[in-house]
């Protein structure tokens, strides 16, 4: 079945001409079978019934059979004692049965009834002697049908009448009716296919690539009132949505600005604080709500990131993370790989990768980082070496604010947003993130991105 619009009508309209033009065969075939049975059969049954009648009541005189004159003869009864038509022929059950319907009427015994179609060949020495007319009418016969019936004690009862031996001129008058229907029919269905597949298609394409961090022009209004009316929709729709991500982005920005004002004036109060535990207890607090207004207005704000996507060296940008760490006294290992550019954006795909790091870190003391490449696809796995997660909640981590630590405690992890901050960082750049228990115990975390990004 094909995928486009426009072939879809065009079979369907194939489809429906075919089926009528079969049924249209099928009618014309069984009334040309019946007129001929009427026009031809039945004269002649008649003809050989009277004859019959005649023979029994000792009224039928034969035909001379003159030498001269015995193709014409053919088309006359005779009475002759033997079998005149020639064995092989093919025979017309049709017309025996409604020659021996037509003799049990009439009350006349017979024996048996054969017939055969015979070809007329063109130079039959017949058609000159009959008369123009006749001779036209002849030839539009391509073939004689001969009937022999016998009579039981008398002879063999003969006649030869033309027949029209089959059907080929009704085939072809339906080929070229079909095909002149078909010319007639398919193009201007196609021509309207295409008008309505075409913007159509344009629609659908730009319904895929929309994304509110690219600018593109509205779609250009083509095609039949309906369609137009759709894609002047679309286009409207289109401006509604970024309309409203960028209110949200003044939104969000206006948030952040004003709750990190207070954190800011709490900061500098807490200085005054003479106690130095507790003076600690209130930075790591402000400093954790801090993270997580980052967190969620990363989040928030990822559908439309302000940082163009630019060629990095993915396997430096490892790096870099991974001696943060080190500098921190994390044991975390990244084997050098080979220089990898890939177009992402490389803040975000540091965040992205710094998340999964500090988790393996968090829950499993330290982690190790791999990157590898084949033709399709970069794969980054950070394994560590903690307990894992179990299998039913593999999924259900990556939901806002999820954690599996149900004492909240933060010198154990965040809020429960680094692993969807970074699904929602690798899915913008056309990757994902899965993550599955390893074997010899601990977490693996891969983030798979495509070579063509």
């Amino acid at each position: 079945m094909p995928k486009s619009l426009t072939g879809q009508i065009a079979l369907l309209v194939a489809l429906a001409l075919f089926v009528a033009q079969a049924v249209n065969f099928a009618m014309l075939f069984r009334e040309r079978r019946s007129n001929e049975f009427y026009q031809i059969t039945a004269p002649a049954i008649t003809r050989v019934v009277d004859g019959a009648e005649r023979v029994r009541n000792g009224r039928f005189r034969a035909s001379p059979d003159r030498a001269d004159d015995g193709k014409r003869q053919r088309w006359r009864l005779r009475l002759l004692p033997n079998n005149p038509v020639p064995p092989g022929l093919e025979r017309r059950v049709d017309v025996e049965e409604g020659m021996r319907r037509a003799m049990r009427e009439a009350n006349l015994p017979v024996g048996r009834i054969v017939t055969g179609v015979e070809p007329i060949a063109t130079d039959d020495a017949m058609l000159a002697r009959m008369s123009r007319l006749k001779a036209e009418r002849v030839k539009r016969w391509s073939a004689e049908l001969h009937i022999a019936v016998e009579l039981p004690g008398k002879g063999w009862l003969t006649m030869t009448s033309g027949w029209t031996r089959g059907d080929g001129d009704l085939l072809w008058r339906l080929i070229a009716q079909t095909l002149f229907l078909y010319i007639a029919v398919l193009i201007p269905v196609l021509w309207v296919g295409a008008r309505v597949g075409r913007p159509l298609r344009k629609l659908a394409a730009a319904a895929r690539d929309f994304h509110p961090s690219h600018a593109s022009p509205p779609i250009e209004e083509d095609g039949p009132g309906d369609v137009r009316a759709v894609i002047s929709a679309y286009n409207l729709m289109r401006c509604r949505v970024t309309a409203m991500l960028e209110e949200k982005d003044q939104m969000l920005g206006a948030i952040g600005h004003d709750l990190r004002t207070p954190l800011a004036a709490l900061r500098v109060r807490i200085e005054s604080v003479e106690d130095d535990e507790d003076r600690a207890r209130m930075a790591d607090t402000i400093d954790e709500m801090n993270r997580t207004l980052d967190d969620i207005l990363s989040l928030a704000r990822l559908g439309r990131p302000s940082e163009p996507p630019t060629e990095t060296d993915l396997s430096a940008l490892i790096d870099a993370v991974v001696e943060d760490f080190r500098d921190l006294g994390h044991g975390v290992d990244y084997a050098d790989g080979q220089r990898l550019i890939l177009r992402v954006r490389p803040s975000l795909m540091r965040r992205a990768v710094r998340n999964l790091i500090e988790n393996a870190v968090k829950y499993g003391g330290g982690g190790t980082v791999s990157l590898t490449r084949d033709a399709r696809r970069v794969r980054i796995e950070v394994a560590d070496r903690g307990p894992g997660i179990p299998p039913e909640q593999l999924a259900a981590v990556f939901d806002p604010f999820t954690r599996l630590d149900p004492s909240r405690n933060r010198s154990t992890g965040g809020v429960g947003l680094g692993l969807t901050l970074a699904r929602a960082i690798v899915r913008e750049a056309g990757g994902d993130i899965v993550l599955a228990n390893r074997k010899g115990g601990g977490l693996s975390a891969v983030i798979t991105l495509p070579r063509g990004i």
